[in-house]
């Protein structure tokens, strides 16, 4: 059950900050309104599972997963350029988060 809500903190983390760049400073009352309950949702889902997992490891991943997460939508959605040196950067956050599991033992 941790690890769902770990994963449920990263979905709702990306949410919020998709909305965050959707909310143009604010200006935009619905995603300005959806970011800070995405946010409060997936802060309110990471407390949760660092109850049971380590908080290095569920942080870790919580933010490395949602980076790489945000920087695909950002590449796909907000066509934010795409360099070799970026896609080279996120897999080796992705390394890093498969890295962190496999040794965590889960």
């Amino acid at each position: 059950m941790a690890w769902l809500l770990l994963l449920a903190a990263i979905v709702l983390e990306v949410c919020g900050t998709t909305c965050m760049k959707l909310s143009e400073g604010f200006t935009k009352f619905v995603p300005s309104l959806l970011l800070f309950l995405f946010y409060v949702l997936a802060f309110t889902s990471l407390t949760f599972a660092v109850k049971v997992i380590d908080i290095s490891t569920a942080y870790a991943i919580w933010a490395g997963l949602g980076t790489a997460l945000i920087a695909v939508i950002g590449f796909w959605h907000f066509s934010d350029p795409v360099t070799p040196l970026k896609i080279g950067c996120i897999a080796l956050i992705i390394v890093g988060v498969v890295g962190l599991n496999l040794q965590t033992g889960h």
